[in-house]
C-alpha cells in the first residue's frame, strides 16, 4: 500500500524521541505566549530585540496595508515590485555600508538563490561543518564541487583552497544558530583573499544584535564589501518581521536579479511587511539600549548557569544553547520547564550532532532580570528531580 512506509518512519522518529510536534500560539509574538489555555513565558523566540509586536512596527504594517492592500501581486520583475521594496533594500544598502542590496522572500531562498547563482560545475564551494541547512542544500544544488570544512578552522579551509578547482566559494554563518558561536571572519576573510575565493556570510543571528549600530558581526569586526563580498540578512529575528536580503556591490545584485532562479521565480513579500522593516530598521540603529540591555542579560543567565554547574556551550550572542545529550532528557527538560511556565525548545538531531541534544535557551531584549532569574531557578530545580 502506498505511503506505508511513511508510517515506520514517523513510528522510528518517535521512539528516537526525534518527533517534532507544532505548538499553537494564540496570543502576539513576544515575551509572554498564550499557550493551551497557560501564559508562559518565551526563551526560544530569534526576536532579540523584543520588535515583532512593537508599537511602531505593528502601526507602519497597518498604515502600508491600507495603501498597498496585502499581497504584493507578482514577482519583483513582472510588477510586484513597489516604492516600499524599493526603499527598504536602499536602507538596508545604506544601513550594511555596500553599494546595493536585494530583497528575497525568505533566507532559505535567498542562500539557495546566491550559492546557486555563484559557483556551478566546475566550480568549488566550500563551507564550514556546522553551517545552517539553507547554505549547505545551497552548496549541494549548486552542482560544484562541494567541500566542509572543520568547524571556524581556517587552515584546514587553506588546504582545502589550496586544492580547489575553478571558482571558489567560502560560505559561513556569522553566529551559528545551534551552538550561538561566532565564525571567525577576519581570519575567513584573509583566507579566501589568498586563494583568490569570494566569501559568503549568513549573518541572520548578528544583525541588529551586534555592532555598535547593529550592523552585525561585520560591523562587530570592522570588515567591509571587500573582505566580505556577499553578505546575506534575515528580517525575521533582530528586525522582528519577515523576509532576507542580500547587500554587496552593484555587479553582485545585478547578477542576482537577473540570473538567481528563487528571486526571479517568486511572489515578491507584501509591501506592508517592507514598510514595517523600515519601521523596525530605525529602532535597531537609534535604540541602542537594547543590545545593551540584551548583553547584561546574557551576562547573568552565563553567570548564573555556571553557579548552577549547568554545562552551557561558549557564547555571547542572545543563543544560549544547554548541552543535555540524550534526546529524550531533553524533551523531558523542555517539559519540565513548560509546567514551570517557561517555552523553551529541545533541539535534537538531525538539526544537532548525535548525542548532543540541547536546550536552546534565546534571549532577548524584552526580558527582565526577573524573568532570567526565574528561569534559572526551574533549570536549578528541574536538574536535580532529573538526577
Amino acid at each position: 500500500m502506498a505511503f506505508t512506509h511513511l508510517s515506520a518512519k514517523l513510528t522510528q522518529l518517535a521512539e528516537q524521541g526525534l518527533y517534532r510536534s507544532r505548538r499553537v500560539i494564540d496570543s502576539p509574538q513576544g515575551i509572554r505566549l498564550h499557550l493551551d489555555g497557560s501564559s508562559v513565558i518565551n526563551f526560544c523566540s530569534n526576536d532579540y530585540l523584543g520588535l515583532a509586536n512593537h508599537p511602531a512596527v505593528v502601526a507602519a504594517f497597518k498604515t502600508a496595508a491600507d495603501a498597498y492592500g496585502v499581497g504584493s501581486g507578482a514577482a519583483h520583475l513582472v510588477c510586484g515590485h513597489s516604492t516600499a521594496h524599493h526603499a527598504l533594500e536602499e536602507e538596508l544598502a545604506a544601513f550594511t555600508g555596500r553599494e546595493r542590496a536585494l530583497l528575497f522572500s525568505t533566507g532559505y531562498m535567498a542562500n539557495i538563490g546566491v550559492i546557486t547563482t555563484l559557483v556551478g560545475r566546475g566550480d568549488t564551494v566550500l563551507e564550514d561543518r556546522l553551517n545552517h541547512a539553507s547554505l549547505l542544500d545551497g552548496g549541494l544544488a549548486s552542482n560544484a564541487a562541494f567541500k566542509r570544512y572543520a568547524h571556524a578552522d581556517t587552515t584546514h579551509l587553506a588546504l582545502l583552497l589550496a586544492a580547489a578547482a575553478g571558482n571558489k566559494l567560502v560560505v559561513t554563518d556569522g553566529v551559528f544558530s545551534m551552538d550561538g558561536d561566532a565564525a571567525p571572519l577576519p581570519e575567513l576573510a584573509r583566507t579566501a583573499k589568498a586563494h583568490q575565493a569570494w566569501l559568503m556570510v549568513d549573518d541572520a543571528h548578528g544583525l541588529g544584535v551586534l555592532g555598535a549600530h547593529g550592523g552585525g558581526l561585520l560591523e562587530q569586526f570592522g570588515l567591509g564589501q571587500d573582505d566580505v563580498q556577499v553578505l546575506m540578512g534575515t528580517l525575521g529575528k533582530g528586525f522582528g518581521t519577515f523576509g532576507a536580503f542580500v547587500a554587496g556591490s552593484e555587479l553582485l545584485i545585478e547578477t542576482l536579479i537577473q540570473t538567481a532562479r528563487t528571486y526571479i521565480y517568486t511572489t515578491a513579500l507584501p509591501p506592508a511587511v517592507a514598510e514595517a522593516t523600515r519601521a523596525s530598521l530605525r529602532l535597531v540603529q537609534a535604540d541602542t539600549w537594547r543590545r545593551d540591555k540584551l548583553a547584561a542579560l546574557i551576562r547573568q543567565f552565563r553567570s548564573g548557569a555556571a553557579q548552577l554547574g549547568l554545562q552551557l556551550m561558549p557564547s555571547d550572542s542572545p543563543i544560549q544553547p544547554l548541552i543535555i545529550g540524550d534526546s529524550q532528557q531533553a524533551v523531558a527538560y523542555s517539559q519540565a520547564l513548560l509546567a514551570a511556565g517557561f517555552l523553551v525548545s529541545a533541539i535534537r538531531p538531525p538539526t544537532v550532532a548525535q548525542g548532543t541534544a540541547r536546550l536552546r535557551v534565546t534571549l532577548s531584549a524584552g526580558h527582565d532580570e526577573t524573568m532570567v532569574a526565574g528561569l534559572l531557578d526551574a533549570l536549578g530545580a528541574i536538574r536535580v528531580a532529573q538526577g
